[in-house]
């Protein structure tokens, strides 16, 4: 006997990558419910090659009987859902902001801390990171244990996607729009994206910094290791799926370019191809679909003791949402945390 799934936000570009991934994974599931707001009631979503499932309405629907639930609607919706679901008794995983600081609430890349799933008890919801965050940490990780981490430059490349439909739209109607004389105004951004590239994403804080590069450092820290000094700028670009992190490290003990190479070609979930020669590494119009985080361009940086640089891409509404969730549920299941409702 599987388990029951709910997919909270179903129609949106997490929810139907949460359903692709699904049926690619032959997750144990008997029934598969997608939710989604009053307006969406009744679409159909794809499910498996040939499967169609009907949505239902999230704001009505009854979680009692639920085991698991993968939620991404937006965090003000998934504030009144997720505690809702976990009430009920499912095991909430939710890809939202909104819980990720929460001290009772564990924020998980299974690759780098699957120990803190255990704190899922306290609130029953598990909280997946900003898709810029679990890139990064995925890399770091290995090379953390190995060297220790003092601190983190980064500088992030992010797609549009990280924008939700919205932000796909804008980048092809725009990009169409300049080709034929017509250009389209912003309406998602702040300016123009086509043949462009935004240094915000997110709003502004009180310390000139944007929501996004606060929430790289404080997940980080919360992630990996609370004395790691991060520093961000976060970018989108016009690229449509994968983000891509310029990332410079700062490490307690010597570590050269050969071991770390040595390190990320064994660590699980990432992939290295770092060829010092035309085409020899990775860009995100080559990865997008793909499950690994992929690391490039590996080098000393011989500015600071112990320095290395690295180039890091990874689709983000797969690895940055959809799969890290799902993964997330099948270490659950795989230790026996998930109990099937009556």
């Amino acid at each position: 006997m599987g388990y029951k799934v709910a997919i909270v936000g179903a129609t949106g570009n997490v929810g139907r990558e949460f359903l692709n991934i699904l049926a690619e994974r032959q997750f144990p599931a008997d029934e598969i419910v997608p939710l989604a707001s009053s307006r969406s009631v009744g679409k159909e979503v794809s499910f498996g090659e040939s499967g169609k499932l009907k949505v239902r309405d999230l704001a009505t629907y009854d979680f009692k009987g639920i085991d698991i639930v993968l939620s991404s609607p937006g965090a003000k919706v998934s504030a009144e859902s997720s505690p809702r679901a976990a009430k009920a008794g499912a095991v909430v995983i939710d890809n939202t902001s909104y819980f990720r600081m929460d001290p009772d609430v564990p924020l998980v890349v299974p690759e780098v801390n699957p120990q803190a799933i255990a704190g899922w008890t306290r609130k029953g919801i598990i909280a997946n990171p900003n898709c810029s965050t679990i890139q990064m940490v995925v890399a770091l990780k290995p090379l953390h244990d190995a060297a220790t981490i003092t601190r983190v430059v980064v500088s992030t490349y992010q797609s549009v996607s990280g924008a939700g439909k919205e932000g796909l739209d804008e980048l092809h109607a725009q990009s169409k729009g300049i080709f034929v004389a017509n250009p389209v105004e912003p309406k998602k951004f702040t300016k123009p994206i086509a043949f462009n590239v935004i240094p915000h994403i997110d709003v502004f804080m009180d310390d000139g910094s944007t929501k996004e590069e606060w929430k790289m450092v404080v997940e980080t820290k919360k992630i990996l290791d609370p004395r790691i000094k991060v520093t961000a700028t976060c970018v989108r670009v016009p690229v449509f799926v994968g983000h891509s992190e310029a990332v410079n490290m700062e490490f307690e003990r010597p570590i050269d370019e050969t071991e770390a190479r040595a390190i990320l070609s064994r660590a699980k979930g990432v992939r290295v191809l770092d060829r010092r020669e035309d085409g020899g590494y990775v860009t995100p119009a080559e990865i997008a679909g793909e499950d690994g985080v992929f690391v490039s361009r590996i080098r000393a940086d011989a500015t600071i003791e112990n320095g290395l640089n690295m180039w890091v891409v990874s689709d983000n509404v797969r690895k940055g949402a959809a799969l890290n969730a799902i993964e997330i549920a099948e270490h659950m299941i795989k230790g026996e945390m998930v109990r099937k409702a009556a």
